[in-house]
């Protein structure tokens, strides 16, 4: 069984070494102690979210730290193959289902998408909120599997944004039911050879579907749709099984 993962402050695990000590603190360390109840001896992986995981054990517990006897510390390199989840946002926390979901999957990292049809908007204090919301799940998420990574978790962008962004990628695919080409032929066309870091976002509209207009905006930038299976997907469905097939196609998995 793999050790628990809690997560430290991005490059505070850099300058450790085998038989040193490490001092967790804060929620992440509380959480260790009071709800984990780890004890002296037990095994522990602390990540700090950036790639760099500690494996050792617990030399000592406090009221909210957890003291770690450094066993080994590695760098956990990302994929050169990066896929990014575009979600609309969705009614009924169905967007954070597919961003909780894909995190658990291996997503590299999510934007949140306001697109045309999406009947939840972000607009003032709720913007920073709900984006802090996204942040914390998928922190969460990346726990729950053990990651070393924690997902990024991009600014909102506007259809206008996001045919910016897919200008920008090396493959953008709008993932539409009257598609005529399967996913796993598009992402076939992909040289996953090419060592050079690529990344390929994944987009996924809201409940009511992209609009037709949108799609050919996003088309005219440069992406290409593909068929995500025969049958129709909710919102918090369609990402985390495209990152499924994306990542067995591109050899991730």
């Amino acid at each position: 069984m793999s050790n628990p993962v809690f997560f430290a402050p991005a490059g505070s695990l850099d300058q450790l070494h085998s038989g040193a000590e490490f001092i967790l603190e804060g929620s992440e360390a509380r959480h260790a102690v009071t709800v984990k109840r780890l004890a002296v001896g037990e095994s522990v992986d602390i990540a700090d979210g950036a790639g760099a995981r500690l494996t050792g054990t617990v030399a000592d517990v406090g009221a909210g730290t957890l003291t770690v006897t450094v066993a080994d510390v590695v760098f956990e390199e990302q994929p050169h193959v990066r896929l990014v989840l575009v979600q609309a946002l969705a009614k009924g926390d169905r967007d954070e289902l597919a961003i909780e979901t894909a995190t658990e999957l291996g997503i590299d990292a999510v934007v949140p998408w306001q697109s045309e049809r999406s009947i939840v908007r972000w607009k003032g204090d709720r913007a920073a909120k709900a984006h802090a919301k996204w942040e914390s799940v998928v922190t969460a998420a990346a726990k729950q599997a053990r990651r070393s990574w924690i997902p990024s978790v991009r600014p909102i962008v506007d259809s206008n944004g996001l045919a910016k962004a897919v200008a920008e990628a090396d493959l953008a695919i709008i993932l539409h039911e009257d598609a005529k080409n399967p996913l796993r032929e598009v992402l076939g066309k992909l040289d996953v050879d090419d060592a050079s870091p690529r990344e390929v976002l994944l987009i996924v509209g809201p409940e009511g579907g992209i609009s037709p207009r949108e799609v050919t905006r996003l088309s005219d930038a440069g992406a290409v749709t593909a068929l995500l299976g025969h049958h129709v997907l909710r919102s918090s469905t369609a990402g985390p099984a495209a990152v499924v097939l994306a990542s067995d196609v591109l050899g991730r998995w």
